[in-house]
């Protein structure tokens, strides 16, 4: 196929907050007996709605969490992500090199988005390619923040490629009838894989796939 789009989705991809706001999360949670090692917290929370892991601990705990546990972990993980964001390594390559349009669709926030682009030093190359699931009231494994973001960039689904590395945005895109490549990170492999997505491990990588 003669890739026309490139959809990146944010964290893990473009930006490495995973194990920063899974190690809050699982900090958070373990203070109400929640137990989980942070290997199993990127295979079941990444790329998900922040509330399905609330409901996953929720079930696990067999009890509510605290009303305001996700204003605090929003507060607790908004502060560290000011101060620890980090672009992916070889992104800023990867995008200077590209001569397609590209833009990020992401589960979170807006505001959660553009402030990890900003801290990553890459909110420049978005402006105006910010596509959140809060703003259509879809989330991943649901294919609607992809099948949105191709339409706002003006392709069809067979034009573009989806770049994710969770089960929840991998399942996404395929059902949506993207082409996915999935961003392998150590834990995610065997999952990403059975899923559908073409492996890779490396910008440098990508761009050999891609022929860029």
């Amino acid at each position: 196929m003669e890739v026309k789009c490139i959809i990146f989705d944010c964290d893990g991809v473009l930006v490495d907050t995973e194990k920063i706001g899974n190690g809050i999360l699982l900090a958070m949670a373990q203070e109400h007996g929640f137990e989980m090692e942070l290997e199993d917290a990127y295979r079941h929370f990444n790329g998900r709605n922040l509330k399905d892991c609330f409901r996953h601990i929720e079930e696990a705990i067999e009890q509510k969490l605290p009303e305001n546990f996700e204003t605090e972990y929003r507060e607790k993980s908004f502060e560290a992500f000011k101060t620890q964001v980090k672009p992916m390594k070889g992104i800023e390559a990867f995008i200077a090199k590209l001569k397609i349009p590209y833009c990020v669709a992401s589960s979170g926030p807006v505001d959660k988005i553009r402030l990890n682009l900003e801290v990553a030093g890459l909110l420049d190359k978005f402006e105006n390619k910010i596509f959140s699931s809060y703003q259509i009231g879809s989330w991943k494994p649901e294919p609607g923040i992809f099948l949105h973001a191709a339409k706002e960039m003006g392709f069809e689904v067979q034009d573009c490629i989806v770049v994710e590395d969770s089960k929840a945005g991998v399942k996404a895109g395929v059902s949506g009838g993207f082409k996915v490549y999935g961003f392998a990170n150590g834990f995610n492999n065997k999952d990403l894989q059975e899923e559908g997505a073409i492996m890779f491990d490396s910008y440098e990588e990508l761009s050999r796939l891609l022929t860029l």
